[in-house]
């Protein structure tokens, strides 16, 4: 457990599983409820196979390029602690996909920080 979780200024990795989990069944942020983080890092640049499940068993893999935080309620001026652990999205390249509504080459796409951190990195 990182400094900042110990003090509770961010979420635990338990604390968002319960976050996510609370999204309604079948929909996609309950499904990564039930997957392990396995990208800690920040994932600008990298190579990222999505979980499979998600994009209905295809493959798709992206590089995340733009990264977008989430909008605070009208009124809030601070995100209230503790904060929420991969929060936000990124817009992503497509360079690898069998999807046939997601094509290779420059085809952008918005993908939560929260699958993201779900994917497997690839290397090249």
């Amino acid at each position: 457990m990182s400094f900042l979780e110990r003090i509770g200024f961010i979420e635990t990795e338990g604390q968002e599983r319960e976050r996510l989990a609370q999204s309604p069944e079948g929909s996609s942020n309950h499904h990564l409820s039930t997957l392990p983080i396995t990208i800690r890092e920040w994932p600008q640049d990298l190579l990222i196979e999505l979980p499979g499940s998600t994009m209905n068993d295809h493959r798709l893999v992206v590089v995340p390029i733009d990264y977008r935080k989430d909008l605070l309620p009208e009124g809030v001026e601070e995100e209230p602690k503790p904060r929420k652990r991969n929060s936000g999205s990124w817009t992503c390249a497509v360079v690898s996909s069998d999807h046939p509504s997601y094509p290779v080459g420059g085809y952008r796409i918005v993908i939560s920080s929260a699958e993201l951190a779900r994917g497997r990195k690839l290397s090249v």
